[in-house]
Protein backbone atom coordinates (compact mmCIF):
# COMPACT_ATOMS: atom_id res chain seq x y z
CA UNK A 1 0.00 0.00 0.00
CA UNK A 2 1.04 3.33 -0.51
CA UNK A 3 3.00 5.21 1.96
CA UNK A 4 0.67 7.87 1.36
CA UNK A 5 -2.45 5.79 1.84
CA UNK A 6 -1.38 4.49 4.73
CA UNK A 7 -0.39 7.78 6.54
CA UNK A 8 -3.63 9.06 5.60
CA UNK A 9 -5.43 6.01 7.74
CA UNK A 10 -3.10 6.85 10.95
CA UNK A 11 -4.12 10.51 10.62
CA UNK A 12 -7.99 9.43 10.15
CA UNK A 13 -7.46 7.11 12.94
CA UNK A 14 -5.88 9.42 15.52
CA UNK A 15 -7.95 11.99 15.55
CA UNK A 16 -10.96 10.09 15.56
CA UNK A 17 -9.48 8.41 19.09
CA UNK A 18 -8.53 11.97 20.17
CA UNK A 19 -12.17 13.40 19.25
CA UNK A 20 -13.63 10.68 21.00
CA UNK A 21 -11.45 11.44 24.20
CA UNK A 22 -12.11 15.31 23.97
CA UNK A 23 -16.07 14.31 24.09
CA UNK A 24 -15.19 12.60 27.30
CA UNK A 25 -13.38 16.00 28.64
CA UNK A 26 -15.98 18.15 27.16
CA UNK A 27 -12.78 19.73 25.66
CA UNK A 28 -11.97 20.57 22.25
CA UNK A 29 -8.69 22.12 22.93
CA UNK A 30 -6.82 18.67 23.52
CA UNK A 31 -6.33 19.04 19.46
CA UNK A 32 -3.44 21.77 19.50
CA UNK A 33 -1.88 18.85 21.96
CA UNK A 34 -2.08 16.37 19.24
CA UNK A 35 -0.84 18.66 16.55
CA UNK A 36 3.01 18.41 17.19
CA UNK A 37 2.70 14.92 18.04
CA UNK A 38 0.51 13.98 14.96
CA UNK A 39 3.59 14.92 12.85
CA UNK A 40 5.79 12.68 15.07
CA UNK A 41 3.72 10.09 14.25
CA UNK A 42 4.00 10.45 10.54
CA UNK A 43 7.67 10.61 10.60
CA UNK A 44 7.69 7.57 12.11
CA UNK A 45 5.35 5.15 10.12
CA UNK A 46 7.09 6.82 7.20
CA UNK A 47 10.47 5.71 8.42
CA UNK A 48 9.39 1.99 9.16
CA UNK A 49 7.65 1.02 6.13
CA UNK A 50 9.69 3.12 3.40
CA UNK A 51 12.83 0.55 3.54
CA UNK A 52 16.39 0.28 4.94
CA UNK A 53 17.08 3.50 6.63
CA UNK A 54 19.91 6.00 5.19
CA UNK A 55 21.49 9.15 6.94
CA UNK A 56 18.87 11.90 5.44
CA UNK A 57 16.10 9.09 6.95
CA UNK A 58 17.03 9.34 10.53
CA UNK A 59 17.95 13.02 9.88
CA UNK A 60 14.17 13.83 8.67
CA UNK A 61 12.84 11.38 11.80
CA UNK A 62 15.19 13.05 13.85
CA UNK A 63 14.15 16.62 13.46
CA UNK A 64 10.17 16.29 12.74
CA UNK A 65 10.16 14.45 16.67
CA UNK A 66 12.36 16.90 18.11
CA UNK A 67 10.08 19.90 16.82
CA UNK A 68 6.45 17.95 18.02
CA UNK A 69 7.17 16.60 20.62
CA UNK A 70 8.44 19.89 22.12
CA UNK A 71 5.15 21.56 20.77
CA UNK A 72 3.07 18.79 22.00
CA UNK A 73 5.04 19.15 25.96
CA UNK A 74 4.97 22.83 25.56
CA UNK A 75 1.32 23.18 25.02
CA UNK A 76 0.31 20.47 26.72
CA UNK A 77 2.04 22.40 30.09
CA UNK A 78 0.76 25.34 29.19
CA UNK A 79 -2.73 24.60 28.62
CA UNK A 80 -3.08 22.37 31.86
CA UNK A 81 -5.62 22.49 34.58
CA UNK A 82 -7.12 25.46 31.87
CA UNK A 83 -10.18 26.09 30.60
CA UNK A 84 -11.40 25.18 26.53
CA UNK A 85 -9.84 27.46 24.56
CA UNK A 86 -12.50 30.55 23.78
CA UNK A 87 -12.95 29.84 19.87
CA UNK A 88 -14.07 26.64 20.90
CA UNK A 89 -16.19 27.55 23.59
CA UNK A 90 -17.63 29.87 20.71
CA UNK A 91 -18.44 27.32 18.72
CA UNK A 92 -19.69 24.99 21.39
CA UNK A 93 -21.98 28.23 22.33
CA UNK A 94 -23.45 28.65 18.65
CA UNK A 95 -23.94 25.29 17.64
CA UNK A 96 -25.61 23.34 20.59
CA UNK A 97 -26.02 19.92 20.82
CA UNK A 98 -24.92 19.76 17.36
CA UNK A 99 -21.42 20.72 17.98
CA UNK A 100 -19.73 17.56 19.34
CA UNK A 101 -20.59 15.98 15.53
CA UNK A 102 -19.93 19.18 14.14
CA UNK A 103 -15.93 19.60 15.63
CA UNK A 104 -15.27 15.83 14.26
CA UNK A 105 -15.36 17.46 10.74
CA UNK A 106 -14.56 21.23 11.20
CA UNK A 107 -11.95 20.66 14.00
CA UNK A 108 -10.77 17.70 14.27
CA UNK A 109 -10.79 16.32 10.45
CA UNK A 110 -9.90 19.49 8.88
CA UNK A 111 -6.53 19.25 11.29
CA UNK A 112 -5.83 15.94 10.59
CA UNK A 113 -6.07 16.98 6.52
CA UNK A 114 -4.00 20.07 6.88
CA UNK A 115 -1.22 17.70 8.85
CA UNK A 116 -1.56 15.40 6.27
CA UNK A 117 -0.64 18.11 3.45
CA UNK A 118 2.18 19.92 5.55
CA UNK A 119 3.78 16.20 6.57
CA UNK A 120 4.17 15.51 2.66
CA UNK A 121 7.82 16.42 3.12
CA UNK A 122 8.46 13.97 5.66
CA UNK A 123 6.62 11.25 3.48
CA UNK A 124 8.17 11.80 0.03
CA UNK A 125 11.36 12.76 2.19
CA UNK A 126 11.71 9.19 3.34
CA UNK A 127 10.24 6.90 -0.24
CA UNK A 128 13.84 7.15 -2.09
CA UNK A 129 16.42 5.59 -0.44
CA UNK A 130 19.28 6.41 -3.09
CA UNK A 131 21.52 8.95 -1.47
CA UNK A 132 23.90 7.86 1.45
CA UNK A 133 25.67 10.81 2.23
CA UNK A 134 24.17 13.88 3.51
CA UNK A 135 24.12 16.72 0.77
CA UNK A 136 24.72 20.64 0.71
CA UNK A 137 20.71 21.31 0.17
CA UNK A 138 20.10 18.70 3.21
CA UNK A 139 22.75 20.75 5.31
CA UNK A 140 21.22 23.98 4.97
CA UNK A 141 17.62 22.61 5.78
CA UNK A 142 19.34 21.35 8.68
CA UNK A 143 20.85 24.86 9.55
CA UNK A 144 17.31 26.34 8.80
CA UNK A 145 15.67 24.05 10.94
CA UNK A 146 18.29 24.83 13.91
CA UNK A 147 17.10 28.59 13.71
CA UNK A 148 13.68 28.12 13.45
CA UNK A 149 13.63 25.79 16.22
CA UNK A 150 15.62 28.27 18.08
CA UNK A 151 13.15 30.92 17.79
CA UNK A 152 10.32 28.92 18.77
CA UNK A 153 11.78 27.33 21.81
CA UNK A 154 13.54 30.98 23.24
CA UNK A 155 10.26 32.84 22.30
CA UNK A 156 8.14 30.18 23.58
CA UNK A 157 10.16 30.35 27.28
CA UNK A 158 9.95 34.34 27.30
CA UNK A 159 6.89 34.38 26.78
CA UNK A 160 5.95 31.84 29.73
CA UNK A 161 8.36 33.63 31.63
CA UNK A 162 6.82 36.97 31.21
CA UNK A 163 3.63 35.69 31.38
CA UNK A 164 4.66 34.16 35.32
CA UNK A 165 4.95 37.36 36.50
CA UNK A 166 1.92 38.91 37.86
CA UNK A 167 3.49 42.43 37.74
CA UNK A 168 3.03 41.62 33.72
CA UNK A 169 -0.78 41.32 33.59
CA UNK A 170 -2.60 42.86 30.59
CA UNK A 171 1.12 44.00 29.53
CA UNK A 172 2.24 43.36 26.07
CA UNK A 173 5.28 41.10 25.81
CA UNK A 174 8.19 43.32 23.62
CA UNK A 175 11.21 42.00 25.36
CA UNK A 176 13.79 39.59 23.78
CA UNK A 177 13.14 38.00 20.44
CA UNK A 178 9.70 39.73 20.42
CA UNK A 179 11.26 43.18 20.34
CA UNK A 180 12.26 42.41 16.87
CA UNK A 181 9.36 40.33 15.72
CA UNK A 182 5.73 40.13 16.90
CA UNK A 183 5.46 36.27 16.10
CA UNK A 184 8.86 34.79 16.64
CA UNK A 185 7.40 31.36 17.43
CA UNK A 186 5.47 31.41 14.27
CA UNK A 187 8.26 32.67 12.28
CA UNK A 188 10.66 29.71 13.94
CA UNK A 189 7.45 27.27 12.85
CA UNK A 190 8.15 28.69 9.48
CA UNK A 191 11.92 28.18 8.99
CA UNK A 192 11.15 24.52 10.55
CA UNK A 193 9.38 23.54 7.85
CA UNK A 194 11.49 25.45 4.74
CA UNK A 195 14.29 23.75 6.62
CA UNK A 196 12.37 19.88 7.02
CA UNK A 197 11.61 20.79 3.03
CA UNK A 198 14.98 21.09 2.10
CA UNK A 199 16.24 18.66 3.74
CA UNK A 200 14.02 16.37 2.48
CA UNK A 201 14.20 17.20 -1.43
CA UNK A 202 18.36 17.25 -0.80
CA UNK A 203 17.70 13.30 -1.06
CA UNK A 204 16.20 14.25 -4.88
CA UNK A 205 12.97 13.21 -3.72
CA UNK A 206 9.50 15.02 -5.87
CA UNK A 207 9.74 19.10 -5.61
CA UNK A 208 5.80 19.26 -5.50
CA UNK A 209 6.04 17.74 -1.51
CA UNK A 210 6.52 22.35 -1.58
CA UNK A 211 3.15 22.41 -0.65
CA UNK A 212 3.38 21.59 2.81
CA UNK A 213 5.29 24.52 3.81
CA UNK A 214 3.60 26.63 1.28
CA UNK A 215 0.45 25.55 3.21
CA UNK A 216 2.22 25.88 6.43
CA UNK A 217 3.49 29.26 5.80
CA UNK A 218 -0.24 30.61 4.58
CA UNK A 219 -1.73 29.11 7.84
CA UNK A 220 1.15 30.79 10.20
CA UNK A 221 0.47 34.31 8.30
CA UNK A 222 -2.80 34.90 7.07
CA UNK A 223 -5.08 31.99 8.70
CA UNK A 224 -4.41 30.66 12.19
CA UNK A 225 -1.63 32.38 12.76
CA UNK A 226 -0.36 35.90 12.78
CA UNK A 227 -4.17 37.09 11.33
CA UNK A 228 -6.18 35.41 13.94
CA UNK A 229 -4.02 36.07 17.09
CA UNK A 230 -3.75 39.86 16.61
CA UNK A 231 -7.34 40.26 15.65
CA UNK A 232 -8.03 39.57 19.28
CA UNK A 233 -4.96 40.81 20.84
CA UNK A 234 -5.28 44.16 19.72
CA UNK A 235 -8.65 44.32 21.65
CA UNK A 236 -7.39 42.46 24.95
CA UNK A 237 -3.71 44.22 25.31
CA UNK A 238 -3.35 47.56 25.93
CA UNK A 239 -0.53 48.91 23.97
CA UNK A 240 -0.97 46.26 21.50
CA UNK A 241 -1.79 49.31 18.61
CA UNK A 242 1.88 50.83 19.77
CA UNK A 243 3.52 47.73 19.74
CA UNK A 244 2.37 46.96 16.64
CA UNK A 245 3.43 50.38 15.15
CA UNK A 246 6.95 49.67 16.18
CA UNK A 247 7.98 46.15 15.29
CA UNK A 248 8.06 43.82 12.70
CA UNK A 249 4.81 41.35 12.09
CA UNK A 250 7.04 38.35 11.09
CA UNK A 251 10.36 38.48 10.08
CA UNK A 252 12.78 39.51 12.78
CA UNK A 253 13.80 43.38 12.01
CA UNK A 254 15.41 45.92 14.52
CA UNK A 255 12.78 47.83 15.98
CA UNK A 256 11.30 50.59 13.78
CA UNK A 257 11.35 54.48 15.05
CA UNK A 258 8.30 56.03 16.68
CA UNK A 259 8.57 58.33 13.25
CA UNK A 260 8.23 55.35 11.03
CA UNK A 261 5.32 53.51 11.79
CA UNK A 262 4.16 51.66 8.56
CA UNK A 263 5.08 48.03 8.27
Amino acid sequence: MSPFLVNLAVVTGMMLCVWLVSLRLNDVSIVDLAWGAGFVVIAWVSFLITGMPTPQKWVIVGLASLWGLRLSGYLTWRNLGKPEDYRYRMMREKHGSGFPLRSLFTVFGLQGVIMWIVSLPLQTGQMENNQDRIGLLAILGMILWCIGFLFESVGDWQLAQFKADPANAGQVMDRGLWRYTRHPNYFGDFLVWWGLYCVSFGRGTAWWSVIGPIVMSILLVRVSGVTLLESSLKTRKKGYESYIQRTHAFFPFPPKRESNQKL
